[in-house]
């Protein structure tokens, strides 16, 4: 496998990558036709802020599997159209959470006791003591905005430094603010009025920007910002202002709008702005640890293993992983066997889990039975696509759950529906690790799930089996295995054959001529483009 870097990232990770025998090529000045060019034949993309990942990079990446961002922020990202794409974006999270925690606490010190002012001065040959009078932290307010993980770690610092925490964010609740040892607030302008210091921990959305203007600076009053986020969550002009002729003391900015910050920024000609620039992942632990996650999740990708920080994909938690992971295939089986039996537009999918397998987070496994449901309908698609697939074309897709089950350990049932008409399949794991499609439209059968296979729905009649075996045979096609099922004597029967080959079109035909045949599909669970359905 291909995987294309295209900017600055620790060689830890491209190792990591290197020693599991994949080629790693690094271009840190590639933009415009040169980043479609190189982007051509890769499998997975690794990158930081500097390159813009673009709805034209991945339409001229047809080979690629997965963007991983090496840091936490993919405002640089498009998304959706990597979903559009099935292609994984995966950031990594925790590897400079520490990082941008201790540079968000060392820019509160150094605005409150104006270490970098000071510093200059010095340096220039003054002595400047009197000109100085900081601010201690102890029994003072920290507004919060943001808890996520930097947002958490700057908690825990500064709450044992003496500080009371206020917090701000609409996606949390009051038990997890509390256990953080701070107070949820529903309002920002309330979070910032009581904050003797306010500290940023959101990404930039269309929510979040420009999210702390003239009026949020105005409620911050004589109180000091700190932005180690991401640029744009602040107007700048504003508070350039705000600190130059009141109200703000003072602020620290790791992040702009503009990186290189301009040099007719306003920030620049304020004495009481401490800017330094985005510093806040630039440690030599932090660079390390990204890199080596994303490189795990790049090789998870090449291994068909779930992505666990993918932002478009379900993803599952590590240690969950092994009890989902069998029924993976089997959902995905099941799902592709039920649409080409249904045979027509589909507008609903079910998915429906019973036993033990209930018990377990199933987004991942509910998006492989989507994939199978549109692999006979889509060139390209997979479990990060699937569930997009499914709302664009206004599929509605429910998932639902019982821990009861009369004869199986676990059980898994997709239902795909038309109009009119629903086929349903089950699959369940045998002795642990062997799938089986144990029920098809309500009969009961037992049949191993693989290559190709007939499903044939016929009068329960002597010699029908034999009139399938004989016209099968005259074409050279082996019966691998069958197995049988019906619903009244004398009713009908629905029989699964396993085959080494596909049935040709005029063996089809010939099996559906006999009136005792009344539906017979072929099945290919080993391609996408076979499906023949006839009644």
């Amino acid at each position: 496998m291909k995987v294309l870097v295209t900017d600055p990232v620790s060689e830890a990770g491209l190792d990591l990558l290197r020693d599991a025998g994949h080629e790693v090529v690094t271009g840190f000045d590639l933009e415009g036709e040169a980043l479609l060019d190189a982007v051509a034949d890769a499998n997975a993309l690794v990158v930081r802020s500097g390159t813009d990942v673009t709805a034209e990079v991945f339409e001229a990446a047809p080979h690629l599997q997965i963007v991983g961002r090496a840091g936490i922020g993919v405002d640089n990202i498009d998304i959706d159209a990597a979903t559009e794409h099935g292609v994984v974006v995966a950031n990594a999270p925790e590897g400079n959470v520490r990082a941008a925690a201790e540079h968000t606490v060392a820019m509160a010190f150094a605005v409150a006791r104006s270490i970098p002012q000071s510093h200059g001065r010095l340096k220039d040959g003054e002595w400047a003591k009197g000109d100085y009078l900081g601010r201690e932290v102890n029994n003072k307010t920290l507004g919060i905005v943001g808890l996520g993980r930097v947002g958490q770690e700057v908690a825990k610092r500064l709450d044992s430094l003496g500080m009371d925490l206020v917090v701000f964010d609409p996606y949390i609740n009051e038990e997890r603010a509390a256990q953080f040892g701070a107070e949820l607030v529903d309002d920002l302008d309330d979070c910032l009025e009581r904050a003797d210091f306010a500290t940023v921990h959101t990404p930039l959305l269309p929510e979040t920007e420009g999210m702390i203007g003239e009026a949020e600076l105005e409620a911050l009053g004589d109180g000091y910002l700190v932005n180690c986020a991401r640029g744009g969550i602040v107007d700048e002009a504003a508070l350039a202002e705000a600190v130059e002729n009141g109200p703000v003391r003072g602020a620290a900015l790791d992040v702009f709008a503009e990186e290189p910050l301009p040099e007719d920024s306003p920030l620049l000609d304020v004495d009481d702005v401490v800017l330094t620039p985005h510093l806040g992942a630039s440690t030599e632990a932090a660079q390390e640890n990204v890199a080596l996650d994303t490189a795990r999740q790049i090789l998870a990708s090449f291994d068909d293993e779930p992505v666990m920080n993918a932002l478009n994909a379900p993803s599952v938690d590590e240690s969950a992983f092994p009890r989902i992971e069998p029924y993976l295939d089997v959902a995905e089986t099941a799902g592709k066997i039920a649409a080409q039996l249904l045979g027509s537009r589909i507008s609903s999918v079910e998915v429906h889990y019973e036993g033990d397998i209930a018990a377990e987070e199933v987004d991942l496994v509910t998006a492989s039975a989507l994939k199978g449901v549109f692999s006979p309908l889509e060139f390209e698609v997979n479990a990060v696509n699937a569930p997009q697939l499914a709302e664009d074309r206004g599929i509605e897709v429910t998932e639902s759950k019982t821990r009861q089950t009369d004869d199986f350990q676990s059980l898994v049932t997709v239902t795909v529906t038309n109009d009119d008409t629903s086929m349903s399949v089950c699959g369940t794991l045998f002795a642990g690790d062997d799938p089986r499609i144990v029920r098809i439209d309500g009969y009961r059968v037992d049949a191993v799930p693989y290559g190709h296979m007939l499903v044939a729905r016929n009068r329960d009649e002597p010699g029908v089996i034999g009139l399938v075996g004989t016209t099968l045979g005259e074409a050279n096609v082996n019966i691998a295995g069958m197995f049988n099922a019906r619903e009244t004597f004398g009713g009908e029967a629905l029989t699964v054959y396993n085959l080494d080959e596909d049935v040709p079109d005029e063996t089809l035909e010939k099996l559906l001529s006999d009136e005792r045949v009344i539906e017979a599909t072929r099945i290919t669970l080993d391609e996408a483009d076979a499906d023949s359905t006839a009644d």
